[in-house]
């Protein structure tokens, strides 16, 4: 059973939280461009050592969610029932992953993101990170046995079907949709092996 987190716990992730909500708020304001990051420390009320200490860079402080979705990916593989199906695992994540990023609120979020190139860039090499990541997670899994390449083709499969679902009229529709392509490919790997 996971115990709650400590007080020391809790008040790190209130300030990583307090920082992103500042900067997020700055950047929406003012533009990305335009604002520092000693700006944003001194709008959180922390030093710019704290807000280093809590994210790497500027363009992380626009991606909060960076790690909470790369874990879940992963666990999404981990995690699942024994003879639980990979596939409809992660379809479900990825389904929750662009729940999250077309809530209401975020579309001015994704415009900034979409407009400033240094953020455009950031997200290419976080997603690829995420895919590296689950194809591992799906490699090391004993019951899943396919070669390297057919993980890293399905996890990057996995990840475009959030870009792709992410920005579609209907997300939920077209994450389904891809995830019917994804399937047919991971049939084909086992049929293949």
């Amino acid at each position: 059973m996971n115990e709650p987190p400590g007080r020391r716990e809790r008040k790190k992730a209130a300030t990583r939280q307090k920082i992103a909500e500042t900067a997020l708020r700055l950047f929406l304001e003012r533009g990305y461009e335009a604002v520092g990051i000693r700006e944003v420390a001194a709008e959180a009320d922390v030093a710019v050592t704290t807000l280093f200490s809590h994210f790497a860079s500027k363009e992380a402080l626009v991606f909060g969610q960076d790690e909470a979705f790369e874990q879940g990916l992963t666990q999404a593989v981990a995690d699942r029932a024994p003879h639980e199906p990979l596939i409809p695992a992660l379809r479900h994540q990825i389904h929750a992953m662009v729940r999250h990023c077309t809530a209401d609120g975020v579309a001015a979020i994704w415009r900034m993101i979409d407009d400033t190139p240094a953020l455009r860039e950031y997200e290419d090499s976080m997603r690829l990170r995420h895919a590296e990541s689950l194809a591992t997670a799906i490699a090391a899994d004993p019951g899943l046995s396919r070669s390297t390449t057919a993980c890293r083709t399905i996890a990057r499969f996995a990840l475009d079907a959030y870009s792709l679902g992410r920005e579609a009229a209907d997300p939920e529709s077209a994450v389904d949709e891809i995830f019917r392509m994804i399937d047919a490919a991971w049939e084909v790997t086992c049929r293949s092996e």
